[in-house]
């Protein structure tokens, strides 16, 4: 969703007067609430139209830091006017996928791929609202704007919600499904009301149960279902145009931190970066890989991140776009593979010194 520093941005192009709307390569987002539903029941049907890495390129497909454009998606729904506002998403090995929204739905669906490994759509599509502490579907904007989504090692589910700012724990069912919530630990701090828990991730080198919060300011903590959170350094992006929007777990303690960008001139931006180590000091941090979506890319409003192995054993990259409600808006579902660099060859050894000899 929107946030205060895009709120902020377009209020300072607001007070440029019709300068900056001459610049800008389209109106500034519309947040609108998308109506009920038009049809009872979870199953929808979802239209998945493949679109390129770059429509003045059609023939582009990689991207600097050895990433690939392994495909991506315009998702639209016929069957409801609800599969709007994705926020965060998570994407299992077997290619289930799983998203929530801001207004407290649940997306899933499983992703279908072509013979060359290449995101091609998406089957199976669902959508249903996430319960809320009593069973009951959420209700409202201030209760169900859901932005974070984590799983833990056991397959429980965590959400991070803003406004009325927690994080719920969702048991997992014998069947896969969502339990009934609880409450989990958050972090000690004020949000704005529409600034809040942005980024989550679980974090299994640090314990089971351990799991990374972020802020849209850029704070990070670090969190236990059995312990209270701890700040960590903060995963700021290059200026106050960008937010911290999403993690994903990557390997070790590296995680992928989801940036994204939003000014009128420039228009919706995202960036990725793969950071060996949050919990130790800024300095001693190092990024292994930047993906950035940026100029004549295909993009929007990137706020969710998932990892998991491509088909040939390598590193995917799945990102998902809340389009705010908005007609110039589009949700889009874009896959990456990074293969990383080679590592430099290794220096010859160096030859020993020989100790002098002693005259007699």
């Amino acid at each position: 969703m929107i946030g205060l520093r895009t709120a902020l941005v377009l209020g300072m192009v607001a007070g440029l007067g019709g300068l900056a709307t001459q610049c800008a390569p389209r109106r500034p987002p519309v947040v609108a609430t998308p109506p009920a539903p038009v049809k009872v029941g979870p199953e929808i049907t979802v239209t998945a139209t493949p679109v390129a890495l770059d429509a003045a390129n059609p023939a582009k497909t990689t991207l600097d830091g050895g990433f690939t454009y392994a495909g991506g998606l315009v998702l639209t729904s016929a069957t409801t006017t609800r599969l709007h506002g994705l926020s965060d998403l998570a994407v299992g090995a077997d290619g289930q996928l799983m998203a929530i929204t801001d207004d407290g739905d649940l997306f899933e669906a499983r992703i279908q791929l072509d013979a060359n490994g290449r995101l091609a759509g998406v089957s199976d599509g669902k959508l249903r609202p996430l319960p809320g502490l009593d069973g009951r579907p959420l209700q409202g904007k201030q209760q169900a704007d859901a932005e974070g989504l984590a799983v833990l090692p056991n397959g429980d589910r965590l959400v991070s919600f803003e406004r009325d700012h927690r994080i719920w724990l969702y048991p997992v069912q014998p069947d896969g499904g969502w339990g009934t919530p609880r409450p989990a630990p958050k972090p000690a701090t004020v949000f704005p009301d529409n600034e809040g828990m942005e980024a989550l991730a679980a974090y299994p080198v640090a314990g089971p149960d351990a799991y990374i919060v972020g802020g849209e300011e850029g704070e990070v903590w670090l969190c236990r279902l059995s312990a209270d959170c701890k700040s960590l350094p903060p995963q700021s992006g290059p200026d106050f145009t960008w937010g911290l929007s999403g993690f994903a777990p990557f390997a070790g303690p590296a995680v992928a931190t989801l940036h994204r960008g939003f000014d009128p001139v420039r228009g919706w931006r995202a960036m990725v970066r793969f950071v060996s180590d949050p919990t130790v000091p800024t300095a001693r941090q190092r990024v292994s890989a930047t993906l950035r979506l940026e100029g004549s890319t295909t993009r929007d409003n990137i706020e969710g991140v998932a990892l998991t192995r491509s088909p040939s054993g390598g590193t995917r990259l799945y990102l998902v776009s809340d389009d705010n409600g908005a007609e110039t808006q589009r949700t889009l579902l874009l896959a990456f593979d990074w293969t990383p660099p080679p590592l430099p060859p290794a220096l010859p050894p160096k030859p020993a010194k020989k100790s002098p000899t002693r005259k007699r």
